[in-house]
């Protein structure tokens, strides 16, 4: 502790993400002195892979009369937390998201939110759930305002660009595959093609930026802009604390300097979680303890740093929610050089698309929420059996939609089939026997499918029937845009296994950020926000953006916690959407 350091800053932050970031960002308004350190060559974590998309009650960004009155945020949260919920968290981001929402687009030239009309709540029917009103996400971002800071921006996750291409799932992906059938459509795809075209010439990269990326570039430009530093290529790898236990700075590696760096206000732990930790996965993650692998789309520098760091000085890991991380169905993309993970956000919500587990039978309503899709794939998952299921289309649906990694037409099916992700036979039967599920079983799944199909309905597991699994069918498909029979040989089939998007187990913290020691003490100095802390949401995935929106607010808090300023508290007893 008597040692010299190397270099003093008010704020250091430990990680690039949207938490560490939204942290970063708020403390530099408030006029401290900022440094975010991120392990990676990149900036931007497992936000810049994602879908960018804030879960915000009471947002302001919806017209008037759009989301249902009188629904309660924080009853909704109770429902979905069960007995992981914490009154003094939820009541502190439900009056704090809205502030950090108007805080970000008033006092930056940078960021900014729009709707996401139509999104709906994961679970639509549940008391204090809404039909649309609580998500938003980033507006497109020119990556030429980054300048040539341009260069460290993370990319997005390739398996679910168009050949590098950015697309925004709610709308250019709908374009995407009606460019065929219309004129409106064809003219938009045209353009981003276009655009997309000149980029790589340029720059040899999309400069069009959606979804998480674009959530980073403006983050990241408002935090240059006053004045705060990302320094990539720097590990942390220690905390030191003072003679009282403070947290004071850190220890970090930058190529083969040490240094030293001293934290006059404090230090966030901002470092993405656990998801690619095999050691802790295997310790909570049930299919791994079983001897399984474990995919995750997250960058592979995710190894729960910021958990232990936390850990080392006394921090306490919680594991007591309902599921430890957030649960996805993945199919591994083949490829000699790397691991590649698709992750099944949009495929599963069409129709003429089914899945189906071992026995060759659907076990789920495949247009529920991917994490409600990953606890099923659980659940039916016999003891000492490899949790696995198959995703199945017919040909219509293929070629109009695309299946997993697979593209729609025009693109050719070939390569996918030679490679062996994309299996194919020319009958139900054929199939089944390709991929090692019973024919007989798979052929009465799609006759009890289909012939509720043949109208729309789906009286097994009801698929359609929520305003949420509505929300990513095929809106031109009447009457239901989630259902149709699998009826147009050949047929297909991708195999797939758990993933995750991120993880929720964590760093205890309370309603400040502040990160707890097993006896419910805080230590003074040091903060978590993002997937280094304990998930408010109790293990649940209630919505989308559930990740990022808390994120964010947190780090907001924080920021003005080490600003000085005090952080105001919502007097009312529920939450209710403005």
């Amino acid at each position: 502790m008597t040692a010299a350091w190397d270099e003093t800053h008010d704020v250091i932050v430990v990680g690039s993400g949207a938490g560490g970031l939204g942290t970063a960002v708020t403390a530099a308004i408030k006029g401290l002195d900022v440094v975010v350190l991120e392990k990676g060559d990149v900036f931007g974590g497992t936000t810049a892979l994602s879908g960018g998309v804030l879960w915000v009650p009471g947002n302001g960004k919806f017209p008037d009369g759009e989301q249902p009155a009188g629904r309660s945020a924080e009853d909704y949260l109770r429902h979905e937390a069960g007995n992981a919920f914490n009154a003094a968290r939820v009541k502190a981001f439900l009056a704090a998201a809205p502030r950090m929402v108007g805080f970000m687009e008033s006092e930056t030239s940078a960021v900014r939110f729009m709707p996401a009309h139509g999104f709906s709540d994961y679970h639509p029917d549940a008391p204090g759930a809404v039909s649309t009103g609580r998500s938003i996400a980033p507006v497109p971002y020119n990556a030429v305002e980054l300048g040539s800071e341009f260069k460290r921006l993370r990319p997005p996750l390739a398996e679910i660009t168009l050949l590098g291409m950015m697309l925004n799932a709610s709308d250019d992906v709908k374009h995407l595959f009606n460019a065929t059938k219309s004129l409106k459509s064809f003219w938009h795809v045209t353009k981003l093609i276009s655009r997309y075209g000149r980029d790589l010439a340029v720059h040899r990269r999309a400069t069009r930026l959606t979804n998480g990326n674009a959530l980073i570039a403006r983050l990241s430009r408002s935090l240059f802009d006053r004045g705060g530093e990302i320094r990539t290529s720097s590990a942390v790898e220690g905390l030191i604390c003072d003679e009282h236990g403070t947290v004071i700075g850190v220890e970090v590696v930058t190529g083969d300097r040490r240094q030293r760096i001293r934290a006059s206000r404090g230090v966030v732990l901002a470092a993405g979680g656990f998801p690619q930790a095999r050691d802790r996965r295997a310790q909570l993650f049930r299919h791994e303890a079983a001897g399984e692998s474990h995919l995750s789309p997250a960058p592979p520098g995710n190894v729960g740093d910021g958990i232990r760091l936390g850990e080392s000085v006394g921090g306490k890991f919680d594991s007591a929610i309902a599921q430890p991380a957030a649960w996805i169905p993945v199919s591994r993309v083949p490829d000699k050089q790397r691991v590649r993970v698709f992750p099944h956000l949009i495929d599963r919500y069409k129709p003429g698309v089914i899945m189906v587990n071992r026995d060759g039978r659907r076990f789920t309503n495949e247009s529920n929420s991917y994490h409600d899709v990953g606890q099923a794939m659980l659940a039916g998952t016999p003891d000492g059996g490899e949790t696995f299921a198959w995703i199945i289309a017919d040909h219509r649906a293929i070629r109009k939609y695309g299946l997993g990694f697979v593209k729609p037409a025009p693109f050719i099916l070939q390569p996918y089939l030679r490679s062996g992700y994309l299996k194919s036979g020319r009958t139900a039967a054929e199939l089944a026997e390709r991929i090692g599920i019973p024919p007989k079983a798979f052929e009465q799944t799609l006759a009890t499918f289909n012939s509720g199909a043949a109208n729309g309905d789906d009286p097994e597991f009801g698929r359609g029937s929520s305003s949420y699994n509505r929300y990513l069918g095929d809106p031109e498909h009447k009457p239901n845009p989630c259902v149709a029979p699998l009826a147009t040989g050949p047929f297909y089939a991708i195999r797939v296994v758990l993933g995750d998007l991120g993880t929720f187990a964590g760093l205890a913290t309370n309603e400040r950020g502040q990160v707890l020691r097993a006896d419910g003490s805080s230590i003074s100095g040091l903060y978590a926000v993002g997937n280094d802390a304990l998930s408010i949401m109790g293990g649940a995935y209630p919505g989308g953006g559930i990740t990022l929106g808390p994120a964010m607010t947190f780090g907001f808090l924080i920021g003005e916690q080490l600003a000085g300023q005090a952080t105001p508290q919502d007097q009312a007893e529920t939450h209710v959407d403005r």
